[in-house]
């Protein structure tokens, strides 16, 4: 199951590409059923849940939270995680093609390539050493491609 909330007060763009963005991740990765919550918010609600959690006291692009992580992991193993996109942020990154997607002035495109990088974060992927980023945005781009 795939919950999309949009909290963010931006919708003047078609939130079914997030559901897409998902659905394409994890059928890249043979994945089981699972479930995946994604919650485009703006940067005010970003910036508390970035402090909150990362103690970063500044607002990111995307969080993501693995349910299938830490000593209860494996309590609820059809429940994948969470995501959370700031969508005034992903704005400002595709108008001056700051964004993950490059491509300026797209705001679909570039929330659907954070949905896709929260996605591989949730499937164990990480950009923390230079071997890491280049696996994880290898699979980003191949990812991206398929949408």
């Amino acid at each position: 199951m795939i919950r999309v909330t949009n909290t963010s007060r931006n919708t003047t763009f078609n939130a079914e590409v997030v559901y897409r963005a998902v659905c394409t991740t994890l059928k890249a990765h043979d994945a089981e059923p699972c479930e995946v919550s994604v919650l485009l918010t703006d940067d005010i609600d970003m910036r508390q849940l970035n402090s909150d959690y990362r103690g970063i006291e500044a607002s990111t692009d995307v969080l993501a939270f693995s349910m299938r992580e830490g000593e209860d992991g494996d309590v609820n193993p059809s429940l994948l995680g969470d995501i959370v996109v700031s969508v005034e942020t992903a704005a400002r990154q595709a108008s001056t093609k700051e964004g993950l997607s490059g491509v300026h002035g797209n705001l679909e495109t570039e929330i659907a390539l954070l949905t896709v990088h929260g996605m591989l974060h949730l499937l164990g992927y990480d950009h923390q050493t230079p071997e890491e980023a280049k696996i994880m945005f290898e699979k980003q781009e191949d990812i991206f491609r398929l949408l």
